[in-house]
């Protein structure tokens, strides 16, 4: 390098901000909701009581992710459909990552001595204790869920073109949510005291119908969500005009 040449930093382009706070927001729901679904909930348990064959319900036996949980699934439909199957792939393993490097710091900390001042072990053990055959059935129900929901969004939007969005929301739901939780609850089964198949229908059934209720009661938001994107976002645009030029079928 002589004394007249400049020094000048190079950088790598992003190629759309938009997909890059999606992301994160993605990650972040999925590594909140695995602490807040380590506590244990009953809701509307003064009404509702239903007995359907194996299925009995003494009030809607959730967590306190139950609120939060299905957001993913709505991101996880808004990145498939914009971006496609393998950008929402990468979302789902950087969150998949980021969940296990969560489960391991948990575990390092609480297995860290505790100082003389500090009375709160026990507690923080009980909230970020890390339970195997519970990070196991979250990790593998994860993984199956959320590439069942993505693949399958993709695939019927390649069929159906920008028509029918919400077909594919519902249709990539049920199957996600489905695999999801059978996957979940197959593992965690034993761990969450389940010892008949009655239970475990009931539990299986029952979380599956809530969350995908819920994502069909927010569908709405999720049009909005999706309709401005497709305007903003200017690659979105682009890849229409290119489809429309080769003569393919887009609306």
């Amino acid at each position: 390098m002589t004394a007249t040449t400049r020094v000048r930093a190079v950088f790598a382009t992003v190629s759309s901000p938009y997909y890059a706070y999606l992301m994160a927001l993605f990650v972040g729901v999925m590594l909140i909701s695995n602490i807040t679904g380590t506590k244990g909930v009953v809701l509307f348990d003064d009404w509702l009581n239903v007995s359907l064959g194996p299925i009995h319900m003494n009030g809607l036996v959730t967590d306190g992710a139950f609120y939060l949980f299905p957001l993913a699934y709505v991101l996880g439909d808004v990145i498939s459909e914009v971006y496609g199957f393998r950008a929402m792939r990468r979302a789902i393993l950087a969150g998949f990552a980021v969940l296990l490097i969560a489960s391991i710091c948990f575990w390092l900390t609480i297995e860290l001595p505790a100082a003389d001042f500090y009375d709160g072990q026990e507690a923080f053990r009980t909230v970020a204790g890390v339970v195997p055959q519970f990070l196991l059935a979250g990790l593998a129900g994860y993984l199956a869920g959320e590439f069942l929901n993505s693949f399958v969004l993709v695939k019927m939007k390649e069929r159906a073109g920008e028509r029918h969005l919400w077909a594919r929301l519902i249709g990539s739901t049920v199957v996600g949510e489905f695999a999801d939780t059978l996957v979940f609850c197959s593992i965690a089964a034993t761990a969450l005291g389940i010892s008949s198949w009655g239970d475990f229908i009931n539990y299986t059934v029952v979380g599956f119908a809530w969350k995908t209720l819920v994502e069909i009661v927010i569908m709405p938001v999720t049009y909005l969500v999706v309709g401005w994107l497709k305007r903003v976002e200017p690659s979105y645009a682009e890849a229409l005009r290119q489809a429309r030029t080769d003569g393919s079928d887009v609306l």
